[in-house]
Protein backbone atom coordinates (compact mmCIF):
# COMPACT_ATOMS: atom_id res chain seq x y z
CA UNK A 1 0.00 0.00 0.00
CA UNK A 2 1.07 3.59 -0.54
CA UNK A 3 0.10 6.78 1.23
CA UNK A 4 -1.41 9.29 -1.17
CA UNK A 5 -0.06 12.75 -0.55
CA UNK A 6 -2.08 14.64 -3.15
CA UNK A 7 -5.25 16.35 -1.99
CA UNK A 8 -6.73 15.47 -5.37
CA UNK A 9 -6.44 11.87 -4.23
CA UNK A 10 -8.35 12.44 -0.98
CA UNK A 11 -5.65 13.97 1.16
CA UNK A 12 -3.84 11.50 3.38
CA UNK A 13 -5.88 8.46 2.46
CA UNK A 14 -4.21 5.11 2.01
CA UNK A 15 -4.96 3.28 -1.22
CA UNK A 16 -4.23 -0.32 -2.04
CA UNK A 17 -2.00 0.13 -5.07
CA UNK A 18 1.41 -1.48 -4.73
CA UNK A 19 4.41 0.29 -6.20
CA UNK A 20 7.12 -1.86 -7.72
CA UNK A 21 10.62 -1.59 -6.37
CA UNK A 22 11.88 0.30 -9.44
CA UNK A 23 8.89 2.63 -9.74
CA UNK A 24 9.57 6.17 -8.53
CA UNK A 25 7.42 7.54 -5.73
CA UNK A 26 5.76 10.04 -8.05
CA UNK A 27 5.48 7.95 -11.19
CA UNK A 28 2.02 9.30 -11.97
CA UNK A 29 3.00 12.91 -11.48
CA UNK A 30 4.24 15.56 -13.83
CA UNK A 31 8.01 15.22 -14.28
CA UNK A 32 8.41 18.76 -13.00
CA UNK A 33 6.03 18.89 -10.05
CA UNK A 34 4.96 16.55 -7.28
CA UNK A 35 1.22 15.83 -6.85
CA UNK A 36 1.01 17.96 -3.71
CA UNK A 37 2.59 20.88 -5.60
CA UNK A 38 -0.01 20.59 -8.34
CA UNK A 39 -2.82 20.45 -5.80
CA UNK A 40 -1.53 23.55 -4.04
CA UNK A 41 -1.42 25.43 -7.35
CA UNK A 42 -5.09 24.85 -8.03
CA UNK A 43 -7.84 26.94 -6.39
CA UNK A 44 -9.67 24.99 -3.70
CA UNK A 45 -13.42 25.40 -3.31
CA UNK A 46 -14.98 26.08 0.05
CA UNK A 47 -16.00 22.96 1.97
CA UNK A 48 -19.76 22.44 2.02
CA UNK A 49 -21.69 21.26 5.03
CA UNK A 50 -21.31 17.47 5.00
CA UNK A 51 -23.73 15.00 6.54
CA UNK A 52 -22.47 11.42 6.76
CA UNK A 53 -24.80 8.48 7.46
CA UNK A 54 -23.25 5.20 8.54
CA UNK A 55 -24.40 2.23 10.66
CA UNK A 56 -22.43 0.51 13.40
CA UNK A 57 -19.90 -1.68 11.58
CA UNK A 58 -18.22 -4.90 12.73
CA UNK A 59 -15.55 -5.95 10.24
CA UNK A 60 -13.19 -8.89 9.98
CA UNK A 61 -12.82 -12.60 9.23
CA UNK A 62 -14.80 -14.69 11.68
CA UNK A 63 -17.17 -11.89 12.71
CA UNK A 64 -20.40 -13.75 11.79
CA UNK A 65 -21.32 -14.57 15.46
CA UNK A 66 -21.41 -10.83 16.18
CA UNK A 67 -24.67 -10.61 14.21
CA UNK A 68 -26.40 -12.59 16.96
CA UNK A 69 -25.00 -10.34 19.68
CA UNK A 70 -26.10 -7.27 17.70
CA UNK A 71 -29.64 -8.65 17.41
CA UNK A 72 -29.78 -9.16 21.17
CA UNK A 73 -28.58 -5.61 21.80
CA UNK A 74 -31.34 -4.35 19.52
CA UNK A 75 -33.99 -6.15 21.56
CA UNK A 76 -34.61 -9.24 19.43
CA UNK A 77 -36.61 -12.19 20.71
CA UNK A 78 -37.97 -13.63 17.46
CA UNK A 79 -35.77 -12.32 14.66
CA UNK A 80 -36.62 -12.84 11.00
CA UNK A 81 -33.58 -14.12 9.09
CA UNK A 82 -33.86 -13.10 5.43
CA UNK A 83 -31.65 -15.00 2.98
CA UNK A 84 -31.83 -16.83 -0.37
CA UNK A 85 -31.80 -20.46 -1.53
CA UNK A 86 -28.20 -20.34 -2.73
CA UNK A 87 -26.93 -19.24 0.66
CA UNK A 88 -29.15 -21.79 2.38
CA UNK A 89 -27.43 -24.45 0.28
CA UNK A 90 -24.00 -23.02 1.16
CA UNK A 91 -24.84 -23.42 4.86
CA UNK A 92 -24.33 -19.86 6.10
CA UNK A 93 -27.90 -19.30 7.41
CA UNK A 94 -27.68 -22.54 9.42
CA UNK A 95 -24.49 -21.27 11.03
CA UNK A 96 -26.08 -17.93 11.85
CA UNK A 97 -29.20 -19.64 13.23
CA UNK A 98 -26.95 -21.62 15.57
CA UNK A 99 -25.35 -18.40 16.79
CA UNK A 100 -28.78 -16.83 17.27
CA UNK A 101 -29.93 -19.89 19.24
CA UNK A 102 -26.81 -19.71 21.42
CA UNK A 103 -27.83 -16.12 22.20
CA UNK A 104 -31.28 -17.31 23.29
CA UNK A 105 -33.14 -16.26 20.12
CA UNK A 106 -35.62 -18.28 18.08
CA UNK A 107 -35.19 -17.23 14.45
CA UNK A 108 -37.60 -17.66 11.57
CA UNK A 109 -35.79 -18.20 8.26
CA UNK A 110 -37.32 -16.80 5.08
CA UNK A 111 -35.40 -17.41 1.85
CA UNK A 112 -37.93 -16.42 -0.79
CA UNK A 113 -35.68 -13.82 -2.43
CA UNK A 114 -34.51 -14.00 -6.05
CA UNK A 115 -31.95 -11.74 -7.78
CA UNK A 116 -33.31 -8.21 -8.25
CA UNK A 117 -35.97 -8.59 -5.51
CA UNK A 118 -39.53 -8.32 -6.72
CA UNK A 119 -42.41 -6.39 -5.19
CA UNK A 120 -44.43 -9.57 -4.59
CA UNK A 121 -41.47 -11.25 -2.86
CA UNK A 122 -41.25 -8.42 -0.36
CA UNK A 123 -44.99 -8.69 0.25
CA UNK A 124 -44.56 -12.42 0.96
CA UNK A 125 -41.67 -11.77 3.34
CA UNK A 126 -43.75 -9.19 5.17
CA UNK A 127 -46.54 -11.74 5.67
CA UNK A 128 -44.02 -14.15 7.19
CA UNK A 129 -42.80 -11.38 9.50
CA UNK A 130 -46.37 -10.76 10.69
CA UNK A 131 -47.39 -14.43 10.94
CA UNK A 132 -44.37 -15.32 13.07
CA UNK A 133 -44.64 -12.13 15.18
CA UNK A 134 -41.03 -11.24 14.44
CA UNK A 135 -39.19 -8.19 15.67
CA UNK A 136 -35.57 -7.53 14.59
CA UNK A 137 -34.75 -8.34 10.95
CA UNK A 138 -31.40 -9.97 10.16
CA UNK A 139 -30.35 -10.23 6.50
CA UNK A 140 -27.64 -12.61 5.33
CA UNK A 141 -26.93 -12.28 1.63
CA UNK A 142 -26.08 -9.99 -1.23
CA UNK A 143 -27.75 -6.78 -2.29
CA UNK A 144 -30.97 -8.49 -3.31
CA UNK A 145 -31.43 -10.11 0.10
CA UNK A 146 -30.52 -6.91 1.93
CA UNK A 147 -32.87 -4.78 -0.18
CA UNK A 148 -35.65 -7.31 0.41
CA UNK A 149 -35.03 -7.13 4.16
CA UNK A 150 -35.21 -3.35 4.04
CA UNK A 151 -38.47 -3.56 2.10
CA UNK A 152 -39.96 -5.98 4.64
CA UNK A 153 -38.94 -3.65 7.47
CA UNK A 154 -40.47 -0.69 5.66
CA UNK A 155 -43.82 -2.47 5.31
CA UNK A 156 -43.66 -3.75 8.90
CA UNK A 157 -43.39 -0.19 10.16
CA UNK A 158 -45.55 1.67 7.65
CA UNK A 159 -47.93 -0.75 5.91
CA UNK A 160 -49.17 -0.51 2.34
CA UNK A 161 -47.23 -1.91 -0.62
CA UNK A 162 -43.56 -1.44 -1.33
CA UNK A 163 -44.29 0.54 -4.50
CA UNK A 164 -45.96 3.23 -2.36
CA UNK A 165 -42.54 4.32 -1.15
CA UNK A 166 -40.76 5.04 -4.42
CA UNK A 167 -38.75 8.25 -4.14
CA UNK A 168 -37.07 10.10 -1.29
CA UNK A 169 -38.14 9.98 2.38
CA UNK A 170 -41.63 8.64 1.73
CA UNK A 171 -41.78 6.58 4.95
CA UNK A 172 -43.39 8.33 7.93
CA UNK A 173 -43.04 5.82 10.78
CA UNK A 174 -40.10 3.96 12.35
CA UNK A 175 -39.13 0.52 11.07
CA UNK A 176 -37.84 -2.57 12.93
CA UNK A 177 -34.11 -2.75 13.70
CA UNK A 178 -31.93 -4.10 10.89
CA UNK A 179 -28.77 -6.23 11.16
CA UNK A 180 -27.03 -6.87 7.84
CA UNK A 181 -24.50 -9.59 7.00
CA UNK A 182 -23.29 -9.15 3.39
CA UNK A 183 -22.21 -12.25 1.48
CA UNK A 184 -20.92 -10.44 -1.62
CA UNK A 185 -18.28 -7.77 -2.14
CA UNK A 186 -19.90 -4.99 -4.05
CA UNK A 187 -23.44 -3.83 -3.42
CA UNK A 188 -22.83 -1.72 -0.31
CA UNK A 189 -26.51 -2.19 0.57
CA UNK A 190 -25.55 -3.14 4.13
CA UNK A 191 -24.54 0.47 4.86
CA UNK A 192 -26.68 2.42 2.39
CA UNK A 193 -29.88 4.43 2.55
CA UNK A 194 -31.06 2.86 -0.73
CA UNK A 195 -33.59 0.09 -1.29
CA UNK A 196 -33.90 -1.07 -4.91
CA UNK A 197 -36.97 -3.14 -5.83
CA UNK A 198 -38.29 -4.50 -9.13
CA UNK A 199 -41.75 -3.25 -10.07
CA UNK A 200 -43.02 -6.33 -11.90
CA UNK A 201 -45.91 -4.51 -13.54
CA UNK A 202 -43.75 -1.89 -15.25
CA UNK A 203 -40.66 -4.12 -15.59
CA UNK A 204 -38.42 -1.50 -14.02
CA UNK A 205 -36.57 -0.98 -10.78
CA UNK A 206 -37.75 1.63 -8.31
CA UNK A 207 -35.46 3.48 -5.94
CA UNK A 208 -36.50 4.01 -2.33
CA UNK A 209 -34.18 6.45 -0.61
CA UNK A 210 -34.21 7.63 2.98
CA UNK A 211 -32.30 7.83 6.23
CA UNK A 212 -34.57 5.17 7.73
CA UNK A 213 -33.14 2.65 5.24
CA UNK A 214 -29.65 2.85 6.76
CA UNK A 215 -29.28 -0.39 8.81
CA UNK A 216 -28.50 -0.32 12.50
CA UNK A 217 -25.58 -2.76 12.30
CA UNK A 218 -23.49 -4.20 9.47
CA UNK A 219 -21.40 -7.31 10.19
CA UNK A 220 -18.83 -7.83 7.43
CA UNK A 221 -17.20 -11.27 7.54
CA UNK A 222 -14.96 -11.85 4.47
CA UNK A 223 -15.22 -15.61 5.00
CA UNK A 224 -18.73 -15.47 3.51
CA UNK A 225 -17.33 -14.26 0.20
CA UNK A 226 -15.57 -17.54 -0.50
CA UNK A 227 -18.77 -19.32 -1.58
CA UNK A 228 -19.71 -16.78 -4.25
CA UNK A 229 -19.74 -18.12 -7.81
CA UNK A 230 -17.25 -16.40 -10.12
CA UNK A 231 -19.93 -14.55 -12.08
CA UNK A 232 -21.32 -13.03 -8.88
CA UNK A 233 -17.87 -12.10 -7.63
CA UNK A 234 -17.19 -10.29 -10.91
CA UNK A 235 -20.58 -8.57 -10.98
CA UNK A 236 -20.48 -7.31 -7.41
CA UNK A 237 -16.86 -6.22 -7.73
CA UNK A 238 -17.73 -4.10 -10.76
CA UNK A 239 -20.67 -2.71 -8.81
CA UNK A 240 -18.31 -1.57 -6.04
CA UNK A 241 -16.05 0.06 -8.62
CA UNK A 242 -19.00 1.88 -10.16
CA UNK A 243 -20.13 3.04 -6.72
CA UNK A 244 -16.70 4.48 -6.00
CA UNK A 245 -16.34 6.26 -9.34
CA UNK A 246 -19.86 7.69 -9.43
CA UNK A 247 -19.71 8.80 -5.79
CA UNK A 248 -16.39 10.58 -6.38
CA UNK A 249 -17.70 12.65 -9.30
CA UNK A 250 -21.22 13.10 -7.90
CA UNK A 251 -22.56 16.61 -7.41
CA UNK A 252 -23.18 15.69 -3.78
CA UNK A 253 -19.64 14.53 -3.00
CA UNK A 254 -17.71 15.94 -0.05
CA UNK A 255 -14.27 15.32 1.51
CA UNK A 256 -15.61 12.47 3.64
CA UNK A 257 -17.11 10.61 0.70
CA UNK A 258 -14.07 11.35 -1.50
CA UNK A 259 -11.77 9.50 0.86
CA UNK A 260 -13.89 6.34 0.89
CA UNK A 261 -14.62 6.48 -2.84
CA UNK A 262 -10.95 6.60 -3.86
CA UNK A 263 -10.03 3.94 -1.35
CA UNK A 264 -12.69 1.65 -2.79
CA UNK A 265 -11.59 2.29 -6.38
CA UNK A 266 -8.00 1.43 -5.59
CA UNK A 267 -8.88 -1.68 -3.60
CA UNK A 268 -11.03 -3.04 -6.44
CA UNK A 269 -8.36 -2.25 -9.02
CA UNK A 270 -5.75 -4.07 -6.96
CA UNK A 271 -7.65 -7.09 -5.69
CA UNK A 272 -10.73 -8.03 -7.76
CA UNK A 273 -8.84 -10.02 -10.38
CA UNK A 274 -6.86 -11.69 -7.62
CA UNK A 275 -10.05 -12.99 -5.99
CA UNK A 276 -11.09 -14.51 -9.31
CA UNK A 277 -7.78 -16.38 -9.67
CA UNK A 278 -7.38 -17.26 -5.98
CA UNK A 279 -10.92 -17.37 -4.51
CA UNK A 280 -9.91 -18.79 -1.13
CA UNK A 281 -7.16 -16.27 -0.42
CA UNK A 282 -8.20 -14.43 2.74
CA UNK A 283 -6.14 -11.26 2.22
CA UNK A 284 -7.63 -10.47 -1.19
CA UNK A 285 -11.15 -11.31 -0.02
CA UNK A 286 -10.73 -9.03 2.99
CA UNK A 287 -9.59 -6.17 0.76
CA UNK A 288 -12.61 -6.65 -1.51
CA UNK A 289 -14.91 -6.73 1.51
CA UNK A 290 -13.37 -3.43 2.57
CA UNK A 291 -13.79 -2.05 -0.96
CA UNK A 292 -17.49 -2.88 -0.95
CA UNK A 293 -17.92 -1.34 2.49
CA UNK A 294 -16.08 1.89 1.66
CA UNK A 295 -17.82 2.26 -1.68
CA UNK A 296 -21.13 1.82 0.13
CA UNK A 297 -20.28 4.51 2.67
CA UNK A 298 -19.30 6.83 -0.18
CA UNK A 299 -22.34 6.40 -2.40
CA UNK A 300 -24.98 6.36 0.33
CA UNK A 301 -23.85 9.87 1.22
CA UNK A 302 -22.81 11.24 -2.18
CA UNK A 303 -25.44 9.31 -4.18
CA UNK A 304 -24.57 8.09 -7.70
CA UNK A 305 -24.97 9.02 -11.36
CA UNK A 306 -26.02 8.12 -14.88
CA UNK A 307 -24.51 4.63 -14.96
CA UNK A 308 -26.73 3.51 -12.09
CA UNK A 309 -29.77 5.41 -13.34
CA UNK A 310 -29.45 3.57 -16.66
CA UNK A 311 -28.48 0.22 -15.15
CA UNK A 312 -31.57 0.12 -12.93
CA UNK A 313 -33.79 0.27 -16.01
CA UNK A 314 -31.95 -2.47 -17.91
CA UNK A 315 -31.96 -4.68 -14.83
CA UNK A 316 -35.66 -4.19 -14.31
CA UNK A 317 -36.43 -4.95 -17.96
CA UNK A 318 -34.28 -8.06 -18.33
CA UNK A 319 -33.71 -9.23 -14.71
CA UNK A 320 -29.93 -9.33 -15.21
CA UNK A 321 -27.03 -8.93 -12.73
CA UNK A 322 -26.76 -5.26 -11.86
CA UNK A 323 -22.95 -5.19 -11.69
CA UNK A 324 -22.56 -6.73 -15.15
CA UNK A 325 -24.76 -3.99 -16.63
CA UNK A 326 -22.66 -1.39 -14.80
CA UNK A 327 -19.51 -2.89 -16.29
CA UNK A 328 -20.89 -2.37 -19.79
CA UNK A 329 -22.24 1.15 -19.20
CA UNK A 330 -19.57 2.73 -16.99
CA UNK A 331 -16.85 3.41 -19.61
CA UNK A 332 -19.39 5.22 -21.80
CA UNK A 333 -20.67 7.30 -18.87
CA UNK A 334 -17.11 8.21 -17.85
CA UNK A 335 -16.42 9.52 -21.35
CA UNK A 336 -19.70 11.46 -21.43
CA UNK A 337 -19.08 13.14 -18.06
CA UNK A 338 -15.39 13.81 -18.76
CA UNK A 339 -16.23 15.75 -21.93
CA UNK A 340 -17.44 18.59 -19.73
CA UNK A 341 -14.68 18.43 -17.10
CA UNK A 342 -12.02 15.70 -17.16
CA UNK A 343 -10.06 16.93 -14.14
CA UNK A 344 -12.29 15.20 -11.58
CA UNK A 345 -11.40 11.89 -13.21
CA UNK A 346 -7.65 12.32 -12.72
CA UNK A 347 -7.60 11.00 -9.11
CA UNK A 348 -9.78 8.08 -10.23
CA UNK A 349 -7.27 7.20 -12.92
CA UNK A 350 -4.43 7.53 -10.43
CA UNK A 351 -6.17 5.22 -7.98
CA UNK A 352 -6.49 2.67 -10.79
CA UNK A 353 -2.76 2.93 -11.61
CA UNK A 354 -2.45 5.69 -14.20
CA UNK A 355 0.81 5.19 -16.16
CA UNK A 356 3.61 7.59 -15.43
CA UNK A 357 3.88 8.74 -19.02
CA UNK A 358 0.59 10.60 -18.70
CA UNK A 359 1.02 14.00 -17.04
CA UNK A 360 -2.53 15.16 -16.17
CA UNK A 361 -1.71 18.78 -15.28
CA UNK A 362 -3.25 20.34 -18.37
CA UNK A 363 -6.73 20.04 -19.82
CA UNK A 364 -5.34 17.75 -22.52
CA UNK A 365 -3.52 15.62 -19.95
CA UNK A 366 -6.63 15.38 -17.77
CA UNK A 367 -8.67 14.32 -20.78
CA UNK A 368 -6.08 11.65 -21.55
CA UNK A 369 -6.24 10.43 -17.93
CA UNK A 370 -10.05 10.26 -18.04
CA UNK A 371 -9.94 8.28 -21.27
CA UNK A 372 -7.37 5.94 -19.73
CA UNK A 373 -9.71 5.41 -16.74
CA UNK A 374 -12.57 4.49 -19.10
CA UNK A 375 -10.25 2.14 -20.97
CA UNK A 376 -9.05 0.53 -17.72
CA UNK A 377 -12.61 -0.13 -16.57
CA UNK A 378 -13.33 -1.85 -19.88
CA UNK A 379 -10.08 -3.82 -19.66
CA UNK A 380 -11.06 -5.07 -16.22
CA UNK A 381 -14.54 -5.96 -17.48
CA UNK A 382 -12.96 -7.93 -20.32
CA UNK A 383 -10.76 -9.83 -17.89
CA UNK A 384 -13.86 -10.73 -15.87
CA UNK A 385 -15.79 -11.94 -18.90
CA UNK A 386 -18.33 -9.11 -19.06
CA UNK A 387 -20.10 -8.75 -22.43
CA UNK A 388 -18.83 -6.01 -24.74
CA UNK A 389 -22.25 -4.46 -25.20
CA UNK A 390 -25.82 -4.44 -24.00
CA UNK A 391 -26.88 -6.13 -27.20
CA UNK A 392 -25.15 -9.31 -26.05
CA UNK A 393 -27.43 -9.48 -23.00
CA UNK A 394 -30.69 -8.85 -24.80
CA UNK A 395 -31.13 -5.07 -25.13
CA UNK A 396 -32.25 -3.94 -28.59
CA UNK A 397 -32.45 -0.57 -30.29
CA UNK A 398 -36.22 -0.78 -29.92
CA UNK A 399 -35.78 -0.72 -26.11
CA UNK A 400 -33.71 2.48 -26.06
CA UNK A 401 -36.58 4.97 -26.06
CA UNK A 402 -38.43 3.43 -23.11
CA UNK A 403 -35.21 2.80 -21.16
CA UNK A 404 -34.19 6.45 -21.63
CA UNK A 405 -37.55 7.81 -20.46
CA UNK A 406 -37.40 5.68 -17.32
CA UNK A 407 -33.78 6.70 -16.70
CA UNK A 408 -34.79 10.36 -16.55
CA UNK A 409 -37.07 9.55 -13.59
CA UNK A 410 -34.38 7.72 -11.61
CA UNK A 411 -33.16 9.54 -8.49
CA UNK A 412 -29.53 8.67 -9.23
CA UNK A 413 -29.49 10.86 -12.34
CA UNK A 414 -29.99 14.00 -10.25
CA UNK A 415 -26.43 13.85 -8.89
CA UNK A 416 -24.68 12.99 -12.16
CA UNK A 417 -21.95 15.64 -12.65
CA UNK A 418 -23.19 16.55 -16.14
CA UNK A 419 -26.75 17.37 -17.10
CA UNK A 420 -28.27 14.77 -19.38
CA UNK A 421 -31.50 14.98 -21.37
CA UNK A 422 -33.35 12.19 -23.13
CA UNK A 423 -31.28 12.58 -26.30
CA UNK A 424 -28.06 12.25 -24.27
CA UNK A 425 -29.31 9.10 -22.53
CA UNK A 426 -30.44 7.58 -25.82
CA UNK A 427 -27.00 8.29 -27.31
CA UNK A 428 -25.33 6.61 -24.32
CA UNK A 429 -27.55 3.54 -24.57
CA UNK A 430 -26.88 3.20 -28.29
CA UNK A 431 -23.12 3.60 -27.77
CA UNK A 432 -23.31 0.78 -25.21
CA UNK A 433 -25.25 -1.57 -27.49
Amino acid sequence: MVVVDSVTRAGGSVIARRRTADEPAYATASPTRRPADRAAARPRSATRLAKFHVPEILFGPGSLPEAAHAAVRLGARRPLLVTDPGLTEAGWPAQLCAHLADAGLRATVWDGVTPNPKDHEIAAGHLTYLDQRCDVIVALGGGSVIDAAKGIALLAGNGGTILDYEGVDRMALPIPPLVMVPSTSGTGADVSQFCIVTDTRRNTKITILGRAMVPDVSVVDPHLLTTMPDWLNAATGLDALTHGIEAYVSRAHNPLTDHHALQAIALVGEHLERTMDHPSEEAARTCMAQAALEAGMAFTNAILGAAHAMSHQVGGLLDLPHGVINGVLLPHVIRFNAEQDPHRFVPIAQALGLPGDIAPDSDAGAAEAAEWAAWEVRRLADELGVPKGLGEIGVTDADVGLLSVMTLADACLSTNPREADQADIETLFRAAL
